[in-house]
C-alpha cells in the first residue's frame, strides 16, 4: 500500500539562500530557464508551500510568456521588456529562482526616467491555447498604425495630439531630439510639418515632447 502523501504547509515567505533575497506570494521573480543561454523565465508567486519539516519549498506560479514565447511571435510593437500574463500556472522548486523583479503595468513603465534588467511591462493576458490576448484591440498612433511600443522614439502633434516615429514623417532622430514643436500635416496651416528648434522629445502621455527609448 502507498504511503499517503505527508501534509504540507503554506508559508508567507521565504528566504532563496544562494540569492539572499525573500519571496512572498504576489512577487514576481526571475526563474532559472530549462536550456542554458536562453533567458530568465518571469514568474509570478501565487502560494509557497513546504513539507511538514519547513523543507522541500515550492512555489506555485503564474508564467509570463515573452511575445516570442506566443503562438504569433514577436511583433513590432512589442518592447523588448514586454510579457504577457498567461494562463499557463505551474508548480517549482524554490530553488530555481534566480532574483526578484517588478512587472509595470504599461502606463507605470512608460513613465519609468530609466529602465533597469529587473523592470517588465505587461499590457496583455494571453490564453497559451488559443494565443488570443485580452485586450484584444489597444490604440494605433502615426501614420503606420501601429500600437505603441515604448522603445520607439515619438514625436507628438500639438494640433490633434497623435504620436508619430520619426522615420513615418521623413524626419531622422536627430531632427525629432531637437523638436520644440511640432504640427503634422493634417495640423499644420500649409499643410507641412512645421518644427522649431530645442531639445525635448516626446514620451506618451505627457504634453511635452521626451524620449521614449529606454535605458538599459
Amino acid at each position: 500500500m502507498a504511503k499517503p502523501k505527508a501534509p504540507r504547509q503554506t508559508l508567507n515567505s521565504y528566504t532563496v539562500k544562494p540569492i539572499n533575497k525573500t519571496v512572498r506570494a504576489g512577487d514576481c521573480v526571475l526563474m532559472r530557464p530549462s536550456e542554458p543561454g536562453k533567458p530568465s523565465y518571469v514568474a509570478k508567486i501565487e502560494r509557497i508551500e513546504a513539507d511538514s519539516r519547513g523543507a522541500n519549498v515550492k512555489v506555485h506560479v503564474r508564467w509570463y510568456y515573452r511575445p516570442e514565447e506566443s503562438i504569433g511571435g514577436r511583433r513590432q510593437f512589442h518592447g523588448s521588456k514586454e510579457v504577457f500574463l498567461s494562463d499557463h500556472h505551474d508548480v517549482q522548486s524554490a530553488d530555481t529562482i534566480e532574483g526578484k523583479c517588478t512587472v509595470h503595468t504599461f502606463r507605470g513603465y512608460s513613465k519609468l526616467d530609466a529602465v533597469g534588467n529587473d523592470d517588465f511591462f505587461c499590457r496583455f493576458e494571453y490564453n497559451s491555447t488559443t494565443g488570443s490576448f485580452n485586450p484584444d484591440r489597444v490604440a494605433v498612433y502615426c501614420k503606420c498604425e501601429m500600437p505603441y511600443n515604448p522603445d520607439d522614439l515619438m514625436v507628438q502633434c500639438e494640433g490633434c495630439n497623435d504620436w508619430f516615429h520619426p522615420a513615418c514623417i521623413d524626419m531622422s532622430a536627430e531632427e525629432a531630439e531637437r523638436l520644440e514643436h511640432f504640427f503634422c500635416e493634417s495640423c499644420s496651416p500649409k499643410g507641412q510639418k512645421k518644427l522649431e528648434n530645442s531639445h525635448t522629445v516626446s514620451r506618451q502621455l505627457d504634453t511635452k515632447v521626451e524620449t521614449k527609448r529606454r535605458r538599459r
